[in-house]
This record gives C-alpha cells, structure tokens and sequence, in this order.
C-alpha cells in the first residue's frame, strides 16, 4: 500500500470539519446556494480560477499547471434529500426535512481536499476542472451544467467521479468496465373513464378497473419483451383513483419507475408500455396517457478509464483492496449523462461494513470520515498520474 502525501494526512481533520458543516447545512437540488458559495470560497482561497453559476447552482474550480494541453474532469455531486434525519450527533441537519443522506457532503468535500493539495503541490502538467455538480437527485444537475456548456466552456479528455458504498469496508474500491448503474425513468399514465354511482356501474367506465388491468398487463413487458439475459425492473408504485365509497371515479393515475442497463432498453420498455396501456384503455372505452421520461442514463464505464482508476486504486490500497468486477447497481446516477459526452470512470469508495453501517437514503445514516484521505487521495493520483510531468 503506498503512504499518502503528507499534505492529505494533514489536512484530513481539516476537511473533515468541512464535511460535517455542509452536513449540518443540507440544501436541495438547485438550491444549494451555500454549499456552492462554500465551495467556491474555498476554491479561490487555494488560489483556484472560479466560475460559479455553472447550471444553476454548480461551481466548477479551474487549475492549471505547466504548458501541456492535456485536460481532466473531477466531479462531485452537492445536493441533499427530503428527508427528516434521525441522527443525534453534533453535525446533524440543523434544517427539518433535510439532510445529507447519500453521502454527498463527503463527496464535496473529498474533492475540495483534492483540490487543495493540487494547488499547493502542482505536480502535474495541463489543466483540472473541479466540477461541482447540483441536483443530483433526480432534478437533472448534469445536464443542466452540459446544457449551460460545461465540456464547451472547461473541455475534459477524461472525467472522474466517486460515491461512497456502504457495506464495503474503508480502505477498499469498487471499480467496474462498462455499464455499472442503471438508467432510470418516471412514468405517470392517465387513465380518463366516465365517472358514475357506485352502485350503477354499468353507466359508467371504471378506470380503477382499466388501471388494474394496464397494472397486470404491464409485468409481462420485462418478462416476455425484454431478452432473458438483459437486466430491467418495471416498478408501479402509486395507483390514485377516487376519494368517495360510493363515486366511480372519472379518473386515475398508475406511477412508478424502470430502471434499465442499456437506451435501447429502457426506449423499447417505453414503447411497449404506451402500446399497452393506450390499447387495453381503448378496448375497455376509455383513454390512457402516458408520460414516460427518462432521468438518468445508465452509467456507462469507458474500459480503458475503469483500467487506470482501479491501477490507481490499487496503486492506494492495494490490488487486493479493489474489486474489480463489482455487481450491477439498479440504482441511477446522473454522471452517466457526463461519461455520455466524455470517456471516464465512476467508482465506488468504501464508507465501512461495521455494524450498524446503514445504506443511503436512511435517516440514520452518515458519511464515514475515515475514507476522507482515500478520496482524495483517488483524485490527487488521477491528477497526477493523467497529466504525468514530462
């Protein structure tokens, strides 16, 4: 295992400090307006070109070194959940219904400690971009920055992101090739009947009836459309219809998720789904609408990027510390919509497998300091190691 700059070792209870204020401090997507500010008062004190504003509420940090042309990407996401924390310790949430239940505070802070050492140290050659990324959490902060001209404006041959994984030990990564999380999509269907008396509904056209049927017929796509060795999940997770004992209602609604490893997937679970519910609606005499958007592209691994961030996992940790062909992630990630546009890697950093270590999005859970130095030493050595002096 390689011993990490001194500069890392000291400034972990630094950024530590800066950690459990933001966690303190939780904002919501496109609202983080402190964090940003934080973030890019940090930045400048490191002596960091800033741009703020960057979609919204993003911040990217700009450091160059040298005369080489060679560029690189680090991203962090910024954002908090709606969430109550459940947490009793001095940094909680000082916010009620908000908190930092991903991890996102640490991931912020990593790569504020990342860019302190590069500042100081300066040992590579051509440009880094610290991206700091709003609204992870399904409101579309990526794209939001590529719309506002992120890879224009701070071009990057290459882009790495990180998030914390609960369950694996502090000191170990997971570093995957090729798809790795899946895409995610919303869908609302809109199903329009004729309302009536309960007790005479033959006058009438029951959409809870149609929604039932569209809900059933709807399992069948991943089992029978989508190929046996290809991975998909058909979720309805809400059914709205009616608020009366005795009223059919005039309307109801099914939602719900899908998630899918690949566009072409996710697109033909679309497709059927509309055919599906448009047509039983239409046979039952009534309509179906359907609204099917897609929030998050799967999260695709460039190979050769995914090779040189588990070497410099290894480089950290160890080779025996770094799985390397880690399972399938059904959550969604919106970096995918970054490794879209340019070839990276997105990886995983132990946050620890002790007991009482919960998952994200639990109100109890917390970002684990000690993987502070690790993080940022991740970034540190992609740096240094992709924009290699000489």
């Amino acid at each position: 295992m390689t011993t990490l700059p001194p500069l890392i070792e000291e400034s972990h209870a630094e950024v530590t400090a800066w950690r459990r204020d933001i966690h303190a401090h939780p904002e919501l997507g496109f609202a983080e307006s402190r964090t940003a500010e934080l973030v890019a008062t940090r930045l400048e004190s490191f002596g960091i070109e800033v741009h703020r504003g960057v979609g919204r509420t993003g911040v990217v940090g700009v450091l160059r070194s040298g005369s080489s042309p060679r560029t690189i990407g680090l991203r962090a996401d910024m954002d908090a959940l709606p969430i109550q924390e459940a947490n009793t310790f001095e940094h909680r949430s000082r916010h009620e219904g908000r908190m930092h239940a991903c991890g996102h505070d640490g991931h912020t802070a990593m790569l504020l400690g990342a860019a302190k050492v590069l500042a100081a140290t300066r040992n590579f050659d051509g440009t880094v971009h610290f991206i700091f990324q709003p609204a992870e959490e399904g409101l579309g902060g990526a794209k939001a920055m590529i719309d506002d001209g992120l890879f224009e404006r701070f071009p990057c041959e290459s882009i790495f992101g990180m998030h914390n994984r609960p369950k694996l030990a502090v000191g170990r990564f997971a570093v995957r090739a090729g798809p790795m999380m899946a895409g995610g999509a919303f869908f609302d269907i809109d199903i329009t009947g004729v309302g009536a008396h309960g007790a005479r509904p033959e006058s009438g056209v029951d959409p809870i009836v149609i929604g039932t049927q569209i809900a059933s017929a709807l399992q069948t796509i991943v089992s029978r459309n989508v190929a046996p060795v290809d991975t998909a999940v058909l979720s309805i997770t809400q059914f709205h219809a009616g608020d009366a004992y005795n009223v059919i209602p005039q309307t109801a609604r099914l939602s719900g998720t899908v998630r899918a490893f690949s566009n072409a997937t996710m697109n033909m679970i679309g497709e059927h789904m509309t055919r599906t519910a448009e047509g039983i609606a239409q046979a039952m005499g009534a309509t179906a609408k359907v609204d099917f958007r897609v929030n998050f592209a799967p999260t695709i691994n460039d190979p050769a990027q995914a090779e040189f961030a588990a070497a410099v996992c290894a480089e950290l940790v160890g080779a025996h510390n770094v799985e390397r062909d880690p399972p399938l992630i059904m959550a969604s990630e919106d970096f995918s919509f970054m490794l879209e546009r340019v070839p990276g890697c997105y990886l995983n950093i132990g946050n620890g497998d002790i007991e009482g270590s919960c998952e994200v999005h639990n109100p109890a859970y917390d970002f684990n300091d000690e993987a502070i130095p690790l993080g940022v030493g991740f970034f540190v050595r992609a740096v240094e190691h992709k924009l290699a002096k000489g």
